[in-house]
């Protein structure tokens, strides 16, 4: 497997330029992707991701409205390379592996990880985003694209249950309600022997105030769940959480642009504040 952040990219479908129609929950990803691209862009970029800049010139979309700061583009790059770190490790130790995307969005992590031949890798998310996917990206060998919502138990049935399971949710759980995610959760731990859990939460004060989150209003979507580490530890009595990670306080803060920096750590003094975005790393 090549190390994260260094695998060769895809080369682009050639072709006209598709035109982005998503809404609501959906088009905020188009967010995640610009702030990786935006990153990339810049003199030491933390993620480092040139596809997500290539996939940018390719939509016919307005990502200039966004008015995506430097600062937001860094935050979103420093929890794309912790899910990337924490995949990479656990594809290190288990060569045969199947892992799961959950809202996949347009992100190339499959790419910048580049498995190995031993792992069987899916990503999940709406029909209208695979649809978008499979114009951007090429195929890949051990790659399967599910279009489907993830609360749909029917495509569970098409992840082997033999083998060790990474299951990834980035920028994802806090849109879905309690029983849904939950119950998501616990059908994948359910099908797989084992393996580890990779994700971000919202705390519920931060679901309270989500009108501050200016993606989210922009797009005309809504969170739903908010939870802790003891609402995580309740999934499942086999459940252990490994790493438990303030969005303030994670590996590369000290990357952002001054301003954000200094606010990140002021941020990270109010508890409350604090423990509004975690990332969080389970073995089960």
């Amino acid at each position: 497997m090549t190390s994260p952040h260094t695998a060769p990219q895809p080369e682009p479908h050639p072709g006209p330029r598709p035109k982005v129609r998503l809404t609501e929950e959906k088009e905020t990803l188009l967010a995640t992707l610009y702030g990786r691209a935006v990153d990339s862009r810049a003199k030491e970029p933390i993620l480092g991701d040139p596809t997500a800049a290539d996939t940018v010139r390719r939509l016919d979309y307005d990502f200039g409205k966004m008015r995506l700061s430097p600062g937001n583009a860094a935050g979103v790059a420093l929890r794309a390379r912790q899910l990337d770190d924490w995949t990479a490790r656990f594809l290190a130790r288990h060569e045969e592996a199947t892992v799961l995307h959950l809202g996949c969005g347009l992100d190339s992590r499959v790419y910048r990880l580049a498995p190995g031949p031993g792992v069987r890798w899916f990503d999940v998310d709406y029909p209208e985003v695979i649809a978008l996917r499979r114009q951007l990206y090429p195929e890949r060998a051990g790659y399967t694209a599910l279009a489907s919502s993830v609360t749909d138990p029917a495509w569970v049935a098409q992840i082997p249950a033999d083998r060790p399971t990474m299951i990834v949710a980035e920028g994802l759980l806090m849109y879905l309600t309690e029983a849904d995610g939950t119950a998501l959760l616990r059908r994948l731990m359910d099908r797989v022997p084992g393996g580890e859990l990779a994700f971000d939460a919202f705390s519920r004060f931060a679901i309270r105030v989500q009108w501050l989150n200016r993606v989210v209003v922009k797009a005309g979507a809504r969170l739903h769940w908010g939870t802790d580490a003891a609402g995580i530890a309740a999934l499942s009595p086999g459940l252990e959480i490994v790493e438990n990670i303030s969005a303030m306080e994670i590996p590369g803060i000290e990357k952002l642009p001054t301003g954000n920096r200094l606010a990140a750590r002021m941020s990270a003094k109010v508890p409350a504040v604090r423990d509004m975005a975690r990332m969080y790393r389970c073995r089960f």
